[in-house]
């Protein structure tokens, strides 16, 4: 128990992650039945009925994921309330957030038995009042319930929030599976005019909406960049922006669909698919934002301008690290052990991974930091020189996948040096540390890069998935670095160590999602371009990584 309570946090927003994404794809596939799939199924011709079939099966399996994570989710927190405070669980059960869960878990098993009927017109109805409810409740876990002021305006914008990225992002799963049907290109322009119809409101409700939300929680354009959750949600705006490009894009496929059969719509399909990425990767920016104030409430201990500018002026790397006994952990483990001996006493611990308290840091935990920064910078420029070499026709560097076990050697020495096997502290422990177990997932990740991608590249793969799994493992790896958090004492630093981190999270989900493009795309200008992409977005993770600095 004492160990979910270490982890909370961060397992507080993965989770509520994976319910923001459950609730919006069983939302947006029951709206895209409801107004397109089932309306819409005699124009698709016989694969009306298969489409149908598919929208109900992600609608089911979407909503399997929504509760359990807001089952998931509930029980964390009740269990980290009544051992924190002392509460009775029956006391606990009465909480806003335990009752907005519960209603939120009961309204979508009735929506999964609603699309077991097959009376599609009663259904129907039931259905859209059960997707209401749905994001009614999921409202209710926002910071709009906590607020005094405006607090029915900030619900209603919340509501229209979610229903946006519901009917939009939500639905492209649904749409995407139904493109892989095939069919008459006359009929698909008709589908598709209706859907891009509705990601046209989607897209109008999250503009309203925030334009609202952003007045009332970040409140200036200091606080829009002076506090995380100004920056988390430039993060978001900047994803959005991306969104509104495929969209277009694919709106001007649709439009260009003409009434033949032999009319191709692969690339309608993998834009899409890319769309949902990124939609996923923002639901998730959106999970990390309930983990932090919002920024009109956080008066103090704002970022300035031109602090960020001044951290951010470029200085030469550092590429000397530090003697691991000049760290303060370690030097303080020093001190304590000397202590000990002196009174013949068990040496006290430096520092408890997960005992609630902050490590210890000094000028010398900075410079080691910058320095493996600076060092992870030149081997990614080294893995996006030699992947544009690649690119370019140079055979021999196909072999550019093996720099990211390099990395990761390195990463896995030196990333958190007061665990093992450099310090004191044994692997499994070191775990229970928030910030020490996302890293050691970012070194798995790069681990999977270079054997998944190395093999691609040597051309042992048989299987098409498995050349999935760079670009994917590489989005994935950007998303989670926007819920990345350091175990710093000071606001402002952390914020500042943060705010480098939001670009090299963009930067890698874009890389990630080009890689995609280019694999799934057939051969033309767009799978060239793709091509190019993703390195140039290494090459700029790389920059971003050699310019680091903490101090």
């Amino acid at each position: 128990m004492q160990l979910l309570v270490d982890l909370f946090g961060y397992l507080s927003i993965i989770l509520h992650g994976v319910t923001i994404v459950g609730q919006a794809i069983s939302v947006g596939s029951v709206l895209f039945l409801v107004f397109l799939a089932r309306p819409r199924a005699w124009m698709i011709g016989a694969t009306g009925t298969a489409v149908i079939t598919d929208t109900v099966r992600i609608a089911r399996w979407a909503m399997v994921g929504l509760i359990a994570g807001e089952m998931a989710t509930t029980v964390m927190q009740l269990a980290v309330l009544v051992t924190t405070t002392g509460l009775e669980l029956a006391g606990a059960i009465g909480a806003d957030f335990a009752v907005a869960g519960l209603v939120k878990i009961i309204v979508a098993l009735m929506l999964f038995s609603l699309l077991a009927l097959r009376d599609t017109t009663a259904s129907s109805v039931l259905l859209v009042l059960g997707s209401a409810a749905v994001l009614a409740a999921g409202t209710l876990t926002t910071h709009a319930v906590a607020r005094v002021e405006s607090r029915e305006i900030l619900l209603a914008a919340t509501f229209v929030h979610q229903f946006g990225a519901a009917i939009w992002i939500g639905g492209i799963p649904a749409f995407i599976a139904a493109l892989r049907r095939g069919g008459d290109s006359a009929a698909w322009r008709m589908v598709g005019a209706r859907f891009s119809s509705m990601c046209v409101i989607g897209v109008v409700a999250i503009m309203a909406s925030a334009t609202v939300l952003a007045v009332w929680y970040i409140g200036s354009v200091a606080a829009s960049y002076g506090t995380a959750y100004g920056v988390m949600t430039g993060a978001k705006g900047a994803m959005f922006v991306a969104l509104l490009l495929l969209g277009v894009g694919n709106f001007r496929l649709i439009r260009s669909l003409r009434p033949h059969r032999d009319t191709s719509i692969t690339r309608l399909r993998r834009f899409a698919e890319v769309e949902i990425g990124i939609g996923l990767t923002l639901f998730f920016a959106a999970a990390s934002l309930t983990s932090v104030p919002p920024g009109v409430d956080l008066t103090q201990d704002r970022v300035t301008f031109h602090e960020i500018v001044e951290r951010n002026t470029p200085v030469w790397p550092r590429f000397e690290s530090p003697d691991h006994d000049a760290l303060a952990l370690p030097a303080l483990q020093a001190k304590l052990d000397a202590e000990a001996a002196a009174t013949a006493q068990k040496p006290q611990a430096a520092f408890v991974p997960g005992g609630g308290l902050l490590p210890d840091r000094n000028a010398a935990d900075i410079a080691w930091s910058e320095y493996n920064h600076h060092w992870a910078g030149l081997f990614v420029i080294a893995i996006a020189l030699l992947a544009m070499l690649n690119q370019a026709g140079l055979r021999a560097a196909r072999h550019w996948p093996v720099m990211f076990f390099g990395l990761a050697a390195f990463l896995f020495l030196r990333s958190d040096p007061e665990t093992w096997p450099m310090g004191d502290i044994s692997f499994l422990d070191s775990l229970r540390d928030v910030e020490v177990l996302q890293h050691r997932f970012f070194v798995v990740l790069l681990i999977c890069f270079a054997i998944f991608e190395w093999r691609v590249r040597l051309g042992h793969v048989r299987a098409r998935w498995m050349t999935l799994v760079f670009p994917l493992l590489t989005a994935i790896g950007g998303a989670a670095l926007l819920t990345h958090s350091h175990a710093i004492a000071n606001v402002k630093e952390q914020l500042l160590i943060e705010l480098t981190h939001t670009p090299l999270a963009l930067a890698g989900a874009a890389a990630g999602w080009a890689r995609w493009l280019e694999l799934r795309l057939d051969s033309g200008r767009g799978q060239r371009i793709a091509g190019w992409v993703w390195p140039v977005c290494f090459l700029l993770v790389g920059l971003f990584l050699l310019s680091y600095r903490e101090a």
